[in-house]
């Protein structure tokens, strides 16, 4: 068995809508009332959650975004790069890696309805990292666009808008 095989494994790794797997470590018991929330969210989130993600070189993370921020942890494995358009349109992207003397960042914080997608830099190889969202994550807060939508929104991103989405 491969070492990606025994992460997914021993993690209990499930797939990914956006590509990847995963798997969900942290619920709050807490939660936080609609009213409390502001008008982008419907029914109450918990106050925090937390998944591992595993990305291999062999695909990606599509662009997607949800309606909280979503912080970035590196665990082990090759860097990963995280490509981020802004709803405003600007591009930028991150290295989160654990070689800060190089510029990667250990951590890396996605700001809410920012569009994002994530590669694996080395070839051949496996990233693993954990994100955690607070609000709590809910799927009622996840979009994955097609790439038509999203050209139609940022035609100066065609190509890596097209690299990154799968329909």
């Amino acid at each position: 068995m491969n070492a990606i095989q025994k992460i997914i494994d021993r993690l209990e790794l499930q797939s990914h809508p956006e590509g990847g797997y995963f798997k969900e470590v942290y619920r709050s018991s807490g939660t936080i009332d609609e009213e409390n929330l502001g008008e982008d969210f419907s029914g109450p989130r918990n106050y925090a959650t937390s998944i591992y993600f595993l990305l291999t070189s062999e695909s990606f993370s599509a662009f997607h975004r949800i309606k909280q921020d979503e912080i970035w942890h590196f665990y082990k494995g090759s860097p990963i790069k995280l490509h981020i358009i802004s709803d405003t349109g600007i591009y930028s992207y991150a290295i989160i890696g654990n070689d800060v003397e190089t510029g990667q960042n250990p951590q890396f914080v996605v700001k809410a309805k920012d569009w994002f997608a994530a590669e694996v830099i080395d070839k051949n190889a496996y990233t693993l990292v954990g994100c955690t969202v607070s609000p709590g994550f809910d799927f009622k807060d996840f979009e994955l666009p097609e790439r038509d939508m999203l050209i139609s929104k940022f035609p100066e991103h065609r190509n890596i808008i097209t690299t990154f989405t799968r329909f």
